[in-house]
């Protein structure tokens, strides 16, 4: 093998090596930059249970408080029956 040969192929080595390196570098930045992304989800996760806890307690304490409207419905349709069994002559239709 020449010289000239010689440089060439180890030039040759080298730009495949570097080359090497530079995606191995690219490969641990784009894992960081996940690792980040999977952090950031489950901080939101977190977040968003925190916050699906605090609506649960805040509908529960709203229902504990006062009726709800099914609650007034139902008591409307009571009355209602109450009513038209009173005065099963005046029903409508």
């Amino acid at each position: 093998m020449t010289d000239k040969e010689l440089k060439h192929l180890i030039e040759t080595n080298a730009k495949t090596v570097q080359a090497m390196l530079d995606e191995i570098s690219e490969a641990r930045h784009e894992r960081q930059e996940l690792r980040e992304g999977m952090i950031q989800l489950q901080n939101a996760m977190a977040q968003l249970t925190n916050l699906q806890d605090k609506i649960t307690n805040l509908l529960v304490a709203v229902d504990g408080d006062r009726p709800t409207i099914i609650k007034k419905l139902s008591a409307i349709e009571t009355k209602l029956d109450l009513l038209l069994q009173q005065n099963p002559t005046d029903e409508l239709g």
